[in-house]
């Protein structure tokens, strides 16, 4: 019966083989295992993703991507494996059968050995292995196999090929992939078969004679024969390459590559056919003098004629003369530029700032800045965030977004964001998975503020007095603020969806008559209370116990096993961030890196801009995607789908909606003329719905995308010039200007309602250019970003005269500008008491715009208290450039009064006193010192030197007064306040006497780069 069971440990050998049986079988366990988890773990994750899929609508999307993927992995896997298998078979088949017996075959005895019986799970696994890494690489490129199953035309041909520009967006990618797998499956199949060989005596390298037997001879110069023979495909197809080669000068076709390299390739492309006829005729003659012959003369072609001969005709043929040789393809390369960057129908027209008008009406001057969005979106971001977020798990984002809303029928500009939930502000007692989970799910309502300083009359934000700060203006928010709400009726508040939400939410309950476990944030009016249930879709149901298992796998979490709060109602949110739920449905576009919420149709939606891009458009210039739209507000890029991120081509093809509550994904085609768009229509039918389907409020809120202005705008930089020549010299080149308060990064774009050439006014995106290495500015370019308009995307560049005269007459760019500001006495004496009771002075964001034929600059200074983490910049000064004057005061309104005194006929202010006031020629000034009703005086020195005394003196006896009463508290602010009005009469005669010859106070100014660190408006 002991025969039954184990064998006998007393048996000889019994028990050296139950121990060598015992690892084997603990190797094989571990080996199930590990390979059991991950498989587990790979379905957990496909099988989730196909529940999203389904539930987002998209399922169609899934089953094209999973099974093109299966498809291009076992189609490659299978031919390189099937390659591999088939050379170490017909190796093996025709081996020798008899073997000359040396030390080197007595060498490979053993090794032949252990080889021969397992030499069929040899072959299985080697092709095995070979062919997944194979069907890896097929997998990768599913966007280069769609493209070319459901290639376009452009309708255009390239100039040198003739061949429509789809050929080389589309076709050529696939063409190049597919050789170049099969140039890799013949060399590894040679290699496969030459050991094969050399194992089994086909192959003796240290005989003298005979070398390799008849069947090896045969098989290696069939393989060698086929390489060289698509080898002479690959040089074919790198002909077209030339077409968006990069050279030292621009990206496509130069002189060197059409007179030198296309001849050169077009001989190898021959010489390589020879070479492979060669190895073909010597399956038969046996012999390798002319396959070596051929191999040899390909190998010097390549280095002669593919190399060396280009270089002597760019050396001594093109750089004596480039600009001659190369001024029609520079030409062409200008041309395909402008066409792939959509630039070709940008407007231009010049601004003469020498010719301006000396008066300015003042209507004209009360419309044109009404609107100049002041509030810096990144540095209100905190003010927004400690004003309004009633709880420290609520957040916005670090950078709010700029968008225009209709109130009381005019268009106002408003920062705003959404209230998201941040789970990092939870006290640590409250993070368990219950309540990270089940409980703290959501944000809840959307912030506005007016950009411009005034409410929703139209009226000034003031300050109650010279040291405090102009109150924000809120359009929307937790306090009583409800005026979006009232233009625009309730909207559901709840946000589900956004760019902070947690990974994973698990939401309802089991019946309806369970209680509410959601923390909500209640809005005034709302019949939501404290506590609300999900009763969206969501992405997923999570109830039965197989998806319960599914997840809890997927997230590590054990807890949707055993927490009560999963039940057969629950349903979980994942993939929440809304650039992510798009990329997803969408893994053909890239994101634009800045999704903006909007309330439309009763919803809070965030609106998403989708490119499609190439890096093969013939003749265009290429260049890395993060260069051209880093800037100062880039806090990070969007989602690429190019291998690299260099493009040459772009097209805000889709409009992507996500609703924050609900977290559906909708695109709609936005570029209905976009060939790459058509074909991804094509491949993922129904996934992208008509232009004609948004609806109108959805269409107010569309908007010129950033990141797509911002490559513009980088490309425009240079290919403004439309003259081969003068682009070659540099005569006009323009860049992008450094952001003054960031250095070593460009300045944002910014939105504004600007004049639009003809007499009215839209919203635009807007951004200005400085001279290649210079400083002064160039011009100023704006692109109509209001969806409903006609003109939606016409660009219009306003270009100044003055650029290259002497520095006197130049007008200064953002970063002269700046200096200026920060240099100015008159505006330092005004920070003076900021800086003396330890705030932070921060400068805000440089806004440049035309004006009647002049320039002008706006800039906000925000101060903020250093003595607590509870603080947030505050708006104190406006700060205003117009011409050559400079102006201050704590809005907008007040800073133009000080830089024009003369009403309706404005006349610049003399700067000798630091621009801040003037005489209107009867000693009155502007406002005789009366102020501007805040508390702030404008006018001449003099005037507010006496208004700041007079206040002084008021206080002391409103102190007097408070002190007889027996009311010490406002005694303390009565003195406390007089004696900040001394500080300032201090400063003022300072400046008298300065100005009138006497000993200046010391007034430093903080450079730039010290003090502030703003970023302009996005």
């Amino acid at each position: 019966m002991s025969d039954l069971f184990d064998d006998d440990p007393r048996r000889p050998g019994g028990g050296a083989a139950t121990a060598n049986r015992r690892p084997r079988a603990l190797l094989i366990t571990a080996a199930v295992v590990v390979v059991g988890i991950f498989g587990l773990t790979g379905f957990s994750a496909i099988y989730t993703d196909r529940l999203w899929y389904n539930s987002a609508g998209y399922g169609d999307v899934f089953s094209t991507l999973l099974w093109t993927r299966v498809g291009l992995f076992f189609v490659f896997g299978l031919v390189m494996g099937g390659i591999v298998a088939a050379n170490i078979y017909l190796a093996y088949r025709f081996r020798p059968l008899f073997r000359p017996n040396s030390r080197e075959q007595n060498n490979l005895d053993r090794y032949r050995d252990a080889v021969t019986p397992i030499r069929v799970w040899l072959v299985v696994a080697v092709a095995a292995v070979i062919g997944a890494f194979a069907g890896a690489s097929g997998v990768g490129h599913w966007r280069t196999y769609l493209l070319w199953r459901n290639a376009q035309d452009f309708g255009t041909n390239d100039p040198y090929f003739d061949r429509d520009l789809g050929y080389y967006v589309f076709t050529l990618p696939w063409q190049h992939f597919v050789v170049d797998f099969l140039l890799a499956s013949l060399v590894i199949g040679l290699l496969a078969g030459m050991v094969t060989h050399y194992l089994y005596g086909g192959i003796r390298l240290q005989a003298t004679r005979d070398r390799l037997s008849g069947p090896a001879q045969v098989q290696l110069s069939v393989l060698l024969g086929l390489f060289v023979l698509v080898k002479a495909v690959d040089y074919y197809l790198d002909r077209f390459d030339l077409v968006t080669n990069q050279n030292s000068l621009f990206t496509g076709m130069n002189y060197t590559a059409e007179n030198a390299v296309l001849p050169a390739r077009n001989i190898l492309v021959g010489v390589a056919a020879i070479c492979a006829v060669l190895f073909f005729l010597n399956i038969w003659r046996r012999t390798w003098q002319l396959p070596s012959v051929g191999l040899a003369l390909l190998a010097l072609s390549a280095v002669l004629i593919g190399m060396i001969f280009p270089a002597i005709v760019q050396q001594f043929q093109v750089n004596p003369s480039e600009a001659d040789k190369e001024e029609p393809y520079i030409q062409a390369n200008i041309a395909a530029t402008r066409q792939a960057y959509d630039l070709q129908d940008a407007d231009s027209a010049p601004l003469d700032a020498a010719s301006a008008a000396q008066t300015l009406p003042a209507e004209l001057l009360q419309s044109n800045t009404r609107s100049v969005p002041l509030m810096d979106p990144k540095l209100v971001s905190p003010a927004f965030e400690n004003l309004q977020q009633q709880r420290g798990y609520y957040s916005v984002a670090p950078v709010l977004d700029v968008d225009r809303y209709s109130i009381d029928g005019e268009d106002r500009a408003l920062v705003l964001g959404v209230r998201e939930l941040s789970q990092d502000g939870l006290e640590a007692s409250s993070r368990n998975w219950s309540n990270l989970a089940t409980v703290y799910t959501h944000g809840n309502g959307i912030i506005a503020a007016y950009a411009n300083q005034r409410d929703k009359d139209g009226a000034l934000s003031t300050s109650s007095d010279d040291q405090s700060a102009a109150p924000i203006e809120w359009a929307q928010g937790l306090s009583g603020e409800d005026d979006l709400s009232e233009e625009l009726g309730d909207f559901e508040s709840r946000i589900y969806y956004g760019e902070q939400s947690p990974d994973y939410s698990v939401v309802g309950k089991a019946s309806s008559d369970d209680e509410d476990v959601e923390l909500n944030l209640p809005v005034p009016g709302s019949d939501l209370g404290s506590t609300t249930t999900f009763d969206g879709p969501g992405d997923a149901g999570v109830g039965s116990a197989f998806n319960k298992l599914m997840f809890a796998i997927k997230f590590g979490e054990p807890n949707f096993l055993l927490s009560g709060r999963v039940n057969e109602n629950s349903k979980v949110l994942f993939n929440r961030d809304p650039a992510d739920r798009v990329e997803k449905v969408a893994p053909w576009l890239t994101v634009d890196a800045d999704p903006y919420p909007a309330v439309v149709d009763g919803r809070i939606l965030w609106i998403l801009d989708g490119y499609t891009t190439t890096d093969r458009f013939p003749n265009s210039q290429r260049e890395s995607f993060d260069t051209m739209i880093e800037d100062a507000l880039q806090t990070n890029v969007g989602l690429q789908t190019l291998p690299t991120d260099e493009i040459n081509y772009m097209r805000n093809a889709v409009k992507a909606t996500v609703d924050a509550y609900t977290g559906e994904v909708t695109l709609y085609e936005w570029d209905e003329t976009d060939p790459i768009l058509r074909a991804w229509e094509s491949a993922f039918p129904g996934t992208v719905k008509d232009k004609s389907e948004m609806s109108e409020q959805l269409l107010d809120h569309v908007r010129y995308p950033e990141d797509l202005f911002k490559v513009q705008r980088y490309q425009f930089a240079r290919y403004h010039v439309t003259d081969a020549r003068n682009w070659y010299e540099n005569n006009d080149r323009w860049e992008v200007p450094v952001d003054p308060q960031s250095p070593g990064t460009y300045q944002a774009p910014y939105r504004l309602f600007v004049s639009d050439g003809e007499g009215g006014r839209n919203f635009a995106l807007t951004s200005v250019y400085v001279p290649f290495n210079r400083d002064n500015l160039a011009s100023f370019i704006q692109v109509n970003s209001d969806g409903t308009s006609e003109d939606y995307g016409t660009m219009r560049v306003v270009e100044l005269a003055n650029v290259d005269a002497d520095s006197s007459n130049q007008t200064p760019g953002p970063g002269q500008v700046a200096n200026e500001f920060v240099n100015n006495d008159a505006i330092n004496s005004l920070l003076l008491p900021l800086r003396n009771s330890g705030a932070r002075v921060t400068y805000g964001n440089m806004l440049t715009f035309p004006l009647n034929g002049e320039m002008m600059n706006v800039q906000p200074v925000y101060a903020q208290s250093q003595g607590t983490t509870a603080s947030y910049p505050e708006l104190r000064l406006v700060l205003v450039r117009y011409g050559e004057d400079v102006g201050y005061g704590s809005n907008l309104q007040e800073a133009i009064e000080v830089l024009f005194t003369d009403g309706g006929s404005v006349t610049p202010v003399d700067p000798g006193d630091g621009g801040d006031g003037g005489d209107n020629g009867n000693g009155t000034g502007t406002d005789n010192g009366s102020g501007n009703g805040d508390g702030t005086p404008s006018g001449s020195l003099q005037q507010r030197f006496d208004a700041a005394l007079a206040a002084a003196l008021q206080a002391f006896d409103d102190a007097d007064a408070a002190l007889a009463d027996g009311d010490l508290a406002t005694y303390a602010d009565k003195v406390a306040e007089a004696q900040r009005k001394l500080e300032e009469v201090a400063a003022l005669r300072d400046q008298l006497r300065a100005r009138d010859g006497g000993a200046a106070a010391d007034t430093p100014a903080d450079t730039p780069s010290e003090s502030a660190s703003a970023t302009p408006a996005g």
